[in-house]
């Protein structure tokens, strides 16, 4: 009894960064739900009009926080639905729109549980696109574009504004692009055969960016200059396109925040347990992986959305859907090889590469269990048993003695008690296993092996918001997991919007606006001459093998040198970055 309740509340305190995703009560109608179409409705036709290559768009107009008048291109299919006998298959792209496209509401939200008033469809491969043109084909100078890939663990979250709005990258001169990719069963299941390779989520991801490469002037984007973002499962995204065979040549800068995709954990060949677990949660049989997918291809997308907090048991650990390595059968294959070796043997496509994560990531994930005398003394005494699961430990001979290893680093083998040391050391230790490693692992590799230069960055302002606030005092008391995207898009569904003021918040969102804006030009987030004033004290060297200098970004910005190395010293011994 003890031993599941124990494992499921690890898990449960892991997704809460994503809580208000799976909460159904938290995704509502706050934007009204419409479905986008090809054929315009009335109000819509006082939109702006745009015409590409594939077709014409008609959109709406929205306002920055500076009072900015922009143009909003939202809920544009991307692929066909990915419905009926698409489901599980790779996206099919659409190339051509044969009627004036309804862009001007919000499209749907990937199946996930939520409000029942909160508009998703299995039909939700779409692109959002924000440009500060008032007439594209007049535009004479191409600007940047920003494509913005959400985070969510490959199960949650979306690209729609109210998650990822626009109103404070668009007082920059860049267009901005935000997409709905397949999350959980419908985008990652992998048997592992021919049947269901794996990664359609990814691939979702590469057919959007193909659609910016043929669409994104008539928008006044220059497709020659495209940065690629992400958090968290996004982050993961950004440095996979790297690597990736089918992303070659669809973007020129990449920004990755608190994801990695090399780290402790190794990248399978498929997901079987996880289809397993799929077809058990919505009553199909498992005898093998074609009548998995067969049944799976008959219940409806809510069931399956629905489904998803049966997956968090003792049986999975954080990271449930993740990339695997596709074994070939023909297909066009998304990832090839390890991405780990991938960077050792340069076998990627690197661009200029910004890396960052936040000060205390996942401390939080330690608070219920240390607060609750039960699950803090099953803990302790079953250390072994929870360890390797909770730490996301590979599942080798090694995997006991790398968790008593780490306890000894950050507990000092001592007794877990209700108190403020065990607090500390459990919560760097959850935010270095989730996050930190894999993201110190990337960042070090990246400087070793990429030719362009790498620019690392740490997270730690406090603001009035943050993805964990102490549920008492409804104060932040940490720079957590996701705590960037406050500052670079407006939140709408959690967090009300940082108007324009001499607060410090204000100041922050100007700062990063302005290192996105810079970076998307440039390739390099410093300063030129005055023109971004709120840039004015940054000077932000590159890393190197031997200056790891990085950015810490409070209210000030200061330069220091090796981040958390003190920690993550003890993860090097157990999971060398260079191969021996």
């Amino acid at each position: 009894m003890f031993v599941n309740t124990l494992l499921i509340c690890f898990l449960a305190a892991c997704t809460l960064g994503h809580r208000h995703y799976l909460n159904k009560s938290a995704l509502s109608a706050t934007t009204a739900p419409n479905v986008q179409s090809e054929t315009p409705d009335k109000t819509a036709q006082t939109g702006p009009l745009t015409v590409s290559t594939s077709g014409s768009f008609r959109g709406s107009w929205m306002e920055t926080r500076r009072g900015r008048r922009f143009q909003a291109y939202r809920g544009i299919r991307y692929a066909e639905p990915p419905v009926g006998e698409l489901r599980f298959q790779p996206p099919v792209p659409i190339l051509h729109y044969k009627n004036e496209v309804d862009a001007s509401k919000e499209g749907p939200a990937c199946p996930l549980p939520v409000s029942p008033t909160y508009y998703i469809d299995e039909d939700c491969l779409t692109i959002n696109v924000y440009t500060p043109i008032n007439k594209p084909s007049n535009c004479t100078k191409p600007l940047p574009v920003i494509f913005f890939i959400h985070a969510g663990g490959f199960y949650s979250m979306t690209g729609r504004s109210d998650l990822a709005g626009p109103h404070y990258l668009l007082d920059r001169d860049i267009v901005l692009v935000t997409i709905n990719y397949r999350i959980a069963s419908l985008g990652f299941l992998s048997t592992g055969d021919a049947l269901a390779p794996g990664n359609n989520g990814f691939k979702d991801q590469v057919v959007a960016l193909r659609w910016v490469q043929r669409n994104i002037r008539a928008f006044g984007g220059d497709p020659n200059l495209v940065t690629i973002t992400g958090c968290s499962a996004g982050s993961f995204s950004v440095m996979l396109h790297m690597i990736s065979p089918m992303s070659k040549g669809l973007f020129h800068r990449g920004i990755s925040m608190s994801g990695s995709p090399v780290s402790q954990s190794t990248v399978e060949h498929d997901l079987y347990p996880l289809a397993v677990k799929q077809a058990e949660l919505v009553g199909c049989p498992t005898n093998n992986s074609k009548v998995i997918i067969d049944c799976l291809k008959t219940k409806p997308f809510r069931e399956i959305g629905d489904s998803l907090p049966g997956f968090f048991d003792p049986l999975f650990s954080y990271t449930l859907w993740r990339p695997v390595v596709e074994r070939d059968f023909g297909q066009e294959r998304f990832l090839t090889m390890d991405p780990s070796d991938a960077i050792r043997q340069g076998k990627m496509h690197p661009v200029p590469h910004i890396i960052s994560q936040t000060h205390d990531e996942f401390f939080w994930s330690a608070i219920p269990i240390v607060k609750n005398d039960t699950l803090r003394k099953t803990l302790d005494a079953e250390w072994e048993v929870y360890a390797p699961i909770n730490f996301q430990l590979p599942k080798d001979k090694y995997a006991v003695a790398s968790g008593n290893r780490l306890r000894e680093a950050y507990l000092g083998n001592e007794p877990l008690a209700n108190d403020k040391k065990t607090l500390d050391g459990l919560g760097k230790l959850y935010a270095d296993a989730f996050i930190g490693f894999g993201v110190h692992k990337m960042v070090n590799l990246m400087c070793r092996y990429s030719p362009y230069k790498v620019y690392y960055y740490q997270l730690a302002y406090i603001g009035n918001h943050s993805f964990y606030e102490d549920p008492t005092t409804k104060k932040p008391i940490g720079a957590a997991h996701h705590d960037d995207l406050i500052y670079l898009f407006t939140l709408s569904y959690q967090f009300p919007t940082i108007n324009v003021s001499d607060s410090t918040d204000s100041l922050i969102v100007d700062r990063m606006t302005a290192i996105w804006y810079n970076f998307a030009r440039f390739g390099d987030p410093n300063p030129r001459g005055n023109e971004l004033p709120e840039l004015s004290t940054l000077q932000w060297p590159a890393m190197t093998p031997t200056a790891r200098k990085y950015l810490k970004f409070d209210r000030q910005f200061t330069v220091e040198e090796n981040m958390f190395e003190d920690r993550f010293n003890v993860w090097e011994e157990l999971y060398p970055i260079e191969k021996h």
